[in-house]
């Protein structure tokens, strides 16, 4: 009997601190990453876990070390991806400039409509209201960190799937023909392979 393949995943920030997401493990990213680790735990070796060292980093600063698994960085393999080494097609780089070039546009006219309608009496709400319109035509959707990039080209070096709630993030893992996983159904991914026996096998 042939050996299944085990699951590449390289987890992003976003599992445990987007809070629609997360609450499917716990009430806050220190408990939903606990709980993760005790999950993934028990379906090892069938999937394995991937972490690139800067997304942990950044997953630090909305987490209580005190209270993460001692076993954490066993259960989540923390591996830089080898970035000099990772050949990206050239389109891919194309398609990323022109849709940095066409949001930086869309900014433009944001900020050209909010002097052409502030009021001495608005100045606040138009501020306000420039940096959320400014925001959204910039980075929603957008590869807009390394981390992000970490994440990506892990992936690729892996040949694993993404799990992430970052739109920008998906929609280039997608762009990269990577494989994606919805982090809002990896608790129950987990707690099929669990129930079904097929951890440790």
């Amino acid at each position: 009997m042939s050996e299944k393949p085990c699951e590449r995943v390289v987890l992003d920030t976003s599992v445990f601190t987007n809070p629609s997401v997360a609450a499917v493990f716990g009430d806050n990213a220190t408990s939903a990453l606990a709980q993760f680790v005790i999950l993934a735990r028990q379906v090892s070796p069938r999937m394995e876990f991937y972490m690139p060292p800067s997304v942990l980093g950044e997953l630090h600063h909305f987490t209580d070390a005190e209270h993460l698994p001692g076993d954490l960085e066993l259960v989540i393999k923390l591996r830089a991806p080898r970035r000099h080494d990772i050949s990206v097609p050239g389109m891919f780089l194309y398609e990323l400039i022109e849709d940095i070039r066409q949001r930086i546009d869309r900014g433009l006219r944001v900020a050209e409509k909010a002097v052409r309608e502030v009021q001495p009496t608005s100045v606040d709400r138009t501020i306000r209201w420039l940096r959320d319109r400014y925001r959204d035509a910039l980075r929603t959707g957008l590869l807009d960190s390394s981390e992000d990039l970490d994440v990506i080209l892990l992936a690729v070096e892996l040949d694993g799937a993404v799990a992430s709630a970052d739109r920008g993030l998906l929609q280039w893992a997608e762009k990269g023909g990577l494989r994606l996983i919805p982090p809002q159904r990896l608790r129950s991914i987990l707690e099929h392979l669990i129930e079904n026996g097929t951890a440790g096998e």
